[in-house]
């Protein structure tokens, strides 16, 4: 897989004569804030349609940005409910009748369909992704981007090939205050010096009892949610479910917190690293299983000894071992947020915090004109993540947060989910993208999909 292509000659010019921001020590919160009425379209600019794939609470930030800058034609949801909401909430502030469908063909297939938002729970990112960007759409889909290493592989051939703009919901890149992006400038700028550790705390995730199987609402097509996975019954005790926002907590859907809150922190990291490109990533992942926590249990195969409670782990640490002897510390124990130590200083980001030496001496000696744009990809700092994107398809920016970068930071925290599993180190190959002499872990980086719902590389 390669890069993708060189950058049009317009956007080139684009980027000479864009205004640029300058960071001062006062400057590191502000950024623009969201649009709050539908963007202004220059006179005989077309707006582009979308459609929208998944509409429950995530949607609700996305989804609405997106819906700011076209005109939305079609809403997709297996849950009734979401479908209506999302359907009110469009027509109540933009004026839009979208079409209500559970059928996700129905968006691809559209041929006015100019921009897929995707936010479904993990499991239901990669084959809608794939078949938009070959039906010639260009796509915002929500992190985690997968859930299996190969479905990261498979999504960067499909982009590269089409040549469609893609942009991955890590808004960190881009928004919280332009935090993160300032500590990837003091690294860049070599505040810190040569970056040697850092701690990525991410948080541990809920455990539960037996959670019963009842029958699902009528409103939702349980069919259709499951996708690719295993049928199984739908489970639900009050809030505790196999569905809609706790999915997280399966790793059946989704990786529990070491892609739910790792496709943000773990990103950031490799970011600070410049290890998220082409033949880079980690050599060896090794687990501590000391603080391994998994609430159901595994067997000799890493697979979940009970089936009716969450089963993600609850607890644990990982440590990622990076060129030139870096180490990245995945833990759920760990202050929210990322320790990034050099060895002239270390600081502390988080979406509330910027501190450390580095962080204070700006005030007297503030990073040059035109750092965080350098560490933007070179290119001005777009006010939101949605902007970036638009900006991105209009071929005015490229996209900040690309599948190709995700990717490799995923496939860490996806190796560090096999590691907890199987209990024990990994070494990886990034350029072959293989798990090296260890067969059982190489078979967990895919899946086997359900009848039905297998995609076409």
């Amino acid at each position: 897989m390669s890069a993708p292509a060189t950058p049009p000659a317009d956007r080139r010019d684009f980027l000479k004569t864009a205004g640029a921001v300058t960071l001062t020590g006062a400057a590191i919160a502000g950024t623009a804030p969201f649009a709050q009425a539908r963007v202004r379209q220059e006179d005989g600019e077309k707006k582009p349609v979308i459609g929208h794939i998944g509409t429950g609470s995530r949607w609700n930030g996305p989804g609405m940005q997106a819906a700011s800058r076209g005109t939305t034609k079609i809403l997709c949801d297996v849950d009734r409910g979401h479908l209506e909401a999302a359907a009110k909430k469009i027509k109540d502030k933009y004026g839009d009748d979208p079409e209500l469908t559970d059928d996700y063909r129905k968006v691809i297939d559209d041929p006015e369909v100019d921009v897929v938002v995707i936010v479904t729970p993990d499991h239901w990112h990669t084959k809608p992704l794939i078949e938009a960007v070959r039906a010639g759409k260009d796509v915002y889909c929500e992190k985690p981007l997968t859930l299996t290493i190969q479905e990261g592989i498979d999504i960067c051939k499909a982009v590269e090939e089409t040549g469609r703009t893609v942009q991955v919901g890590t808004q960190q890149r881009t928004e919280m205050g332009r935090k993160f992006l300032t500590a990837v400038a003091l690294v860049r700028e070599g505040r810190l010096g040569d970056v040697k550790k850092i701690t990525c705390g991410i948080g541990g995730a809920p455990t539960s009892g037996e959670i019963p199987a009842v029958d699902p609402p009528q409103e939702l097509n349980w069919e259709k949610w499951l996708g690719q996975t295993p049928e199984v019954p739908f489970r639900k005790d009050g809030r505790q479910t196999n569905c809609h926002y706790e999915f997280r907590w399966w790793y059946e859907y989704s990786g529990g917190k070491m892609t739910d809150w790792g496709a943000h922190h773990v990103d950031i990291a490799q970011w600070v690293l410049d290890q998220n490109g082409e033949g880079q990533g980690p050599t060896k992942i090794v687990p501590n299983m000391d603080k391994v926590v998994h609430p159901a249990g595994m067997d000799e195969n890493g697979m979940p000894v009970e089936d009716d409670k969450y089963n993600a782990a609850s607890k644990f640490e990982v440590t990622a071992f990076f060129p030139n002897d870096v180490e990245v510390v995945i833990s759920s124990d760990a202050r929210n947020g990322l320790l990034i130590e050099g060895t002239k200083g270390r600081i502390f980001v988080s979406r509330g915090d910027l501190t450390g030496t580095p962080v204070e001496e700006l005030k007297d000696n503030p990073l040059p004109e035109g750092a965080l744009e350098r560490a933007y990809k070179n290119q001005p700092v777009a006010g939101s993540h949605m902007e970036n994107f638009f900006a991105a398809r209009n071929g005015d920016a490229e996209p900040i947060s690309d599948v190709f970068s995700h990717h490799r930071a995923l496939t860490t925290c996806h190796l560090a989910n096999i590691a907890i599993r199987l209990g024990r180190e990994l070494e990886w190959d990034p350029k072959a993208q293989k798990i090296v002499g260890d067969d059982q872990a190489q078979s967990m980086t895919a899946r086997t999909k359900r009848d039905g719902y297998d995609y076409e590389v």
